[in-house]
């Protein structure tokens, strides 16, 4: 476990270097003056050039990398005098420079000189939030629906069902969010009482007090989770259909079990290993694929920050919220080989 543990963390700081690497350059690239859209359109040219100094505009490309990846470093080398700008705990100093333990500094928001780290900490949660409800709601639709189609193959149930799911993979997400809208939010709001955007906390009348507002979630929701259900009921369908035709069935059944145990205790949990790396997947991919429909529906996590930051070239929140999501792919990706032994004893980590 150990050396698995050594050897996936090392894999994954390579990648995630590679993200970093590829997102600073993509964005230096950029045509964009990063001093004109932080100081506006009315600086002069004594006050864009003093801006580009600061911002090491000016010093070479290979510099600035290494500038930016000593902000990204948890352990960093920084001037003395410019200790301030860090939240960070001295661990030596030597000639006016200081060895620190700090948090990735992730510079300052252009538009409103905020940090970009805490801006990202107060959308994330309703990221979260948002793309675990959808996996929920895939997952307890997606695993009966498919477990039944595939007890009840080439019933017109299962010819049904099957239908839906290649209707729900087909259907692109900022889609399906209109529609969504447009039937439950408009149409119907006098019977579900939806609204047409909305956020999970939203303020009072006075805007003093916030208040949670969960309804708000569900649109949105089971939007996100439109496409994962449909992937999920034809991934459990198929895998159920390879493990019920195994020996290892034909014997539990030979032993006298009961069609419910040979089905749900033997069949299906060998059956979760694909559904798994599906569902694993989906959810990582629902941080970076939120993005239309949190816009869509207003609902103010990374994925709609995201959209204004490039919409206002926010470089580094666009860039921040780029790595991050990259970040949680690879996180989530260690946690999958984890969860795979647990299903499987037969899939050896080393």
């Amino acid at each position: 476990m150990l050396k698995f543990l050594l050897k996936k963390s090392l894999y994954s700081l390579s990648v995630v270097l590679g993200i970093i690497t590829l997102v600073f350059v993509l964005f230096q690239l950029m045509p964009a003056d990063p001093a004109k859209i932080k100081l506006g359109d009315h600086a002069t040219i004594e006050e864009l050039e003093r801006e580009r100094e600061e911002m090491n505009l000016n010093a070479p490309f290979i510099k600035r990398y290494l500038f930016y990846l000593n902000d990204l470093s948890i352990i960093s080398i920084h001037e003395n005098e410019k200790l301030n700008t860090y939240q960070s705990v001295k661990i030596i100093s030597i000639s006016g420079f200081s060895l620190v333990l700090k948090k990735p500094y992730l510079n300052r928001s252009y538009i409103d000189d905020r940090l970009v780290s805490k801006k990202i900490w107060e959308a994330f949660p309703n990221t979260i939030i948002l793309a675990l409800s959808s996996i929920f709601i895939a997952i307890i639709i997606g695993l009966p629906i498919g477990t039944i189609c595939a007890i009840k193959k080439d019933h017109y149930i299962d010819r049904f069902f099957s239908t839906i799911s290649i209707l729900g993979m087909s259907l692109p997400s900022f889609f399906s969010a209109i529609i969504i809208m447009w039937i439950f939010a408009y149409k119907l709001n006098w019977l579900t009482g939806l609204n047409v955007i909305g956020n999970l906390y939203e303020l009072d009348d006075l805007g003093k007090e916030e208040s949670l507002n969960l309804k708000n979630l569900i649109l949105p929701a089971l939007t996100l989770g439109i496409r994962p259900i449909a992937v999920i009921v034809s991934l459990t369908r198929n895998s159920l259909l390879d493990s019920l035709s195994s020996n290892y069935v034909n014997v539990a059944r030979a032993k006298g079990l009961s069609e419910y145990n040979v089905v749900i205790k033997h069949a299906l949990r060998n059956s979760l290993i694909p559904v798994l790396t599906t569902t694993s997947g989906w959810f990582a991919s629902m941080l970076s694929g939120a993005v239309f429909v949190e816009y869509i529906f207003g609902w103010n996590g990374i994925g709609k920050l995201l959209v204004d930051s490039l919409e206002n070239i926010d470089i580094p929140l666009a860039m921040g919220l780029i790595i991050l999501i990259g970040i949680c792919f690879v996180l989530i990706n260690i946690l999958v080989d984890l969860i795979y032994s647990v299903l499987d004893p037969r899939i050896k980590i080393n």
